[in-house]
């Protein structure tokens, strides 16, 4: 093969290896946070669902700039589940429970909240109420 096609299929190449990598980090940038909230508020009630996305911030979220706010003070380790070995209070908080499914700046999350006991109360208020929109009495 002929040394000029050689660096015309080289160049080709890299250009075309290059146009790939941009296209994935630009992706990658601009996932965001973009959340599928499900709520029981109550033993026996309906779940409520909703949609909340951050940067720009939107969805049917009855609250959504608060509960962007909420979600950037909290941070993703609100996200992790108590360690197994982790000593918790046996104070029960509700019978509330949630589930957070989606993305939080580009990462996946699929979590689940309670009531139970001190520390998934803790990891509820971080978030708050505004977040998960459920009042508590």
């Amino acid at each position: 093969m002929p040394k000029a096609l050689l660096v015309v299929v080289a160049v080709l190449a890299a250009t075309l290896s290059a146009c790939g990598k941009d296209a994935a980090s630009d992706s990658s940038s601009s996932a965001g946070t973009t959340l599928t909230i499900t709520v029981i508020a109550s033993e026996g009630a309906e779940p409520q669902t909703y949609r909340l996305s951050c940067d720009p911030v939107g969805g049917d979220h009855p609250q959504p700039a608060e509960a962007c706010a909420a979600l950037d003070t909290a941070g993703a380790k609100v996200f992790e589940p108590v360690a197994k070995d982790q000593v918790c209070t046996e104070l029960y908080g509700g019978p509330q429970t949630a589930t957070v499914k989606g993305t939080y700046d580009g990462d996946k999350v699929d979590a689940t909240f309670s009531r139970t006991n001190g520390c998934e109360v803790d990891r509820w208020e971080q978030l708050g109420t505004t977040f998960f929109n459920v009042p508590l009495q």
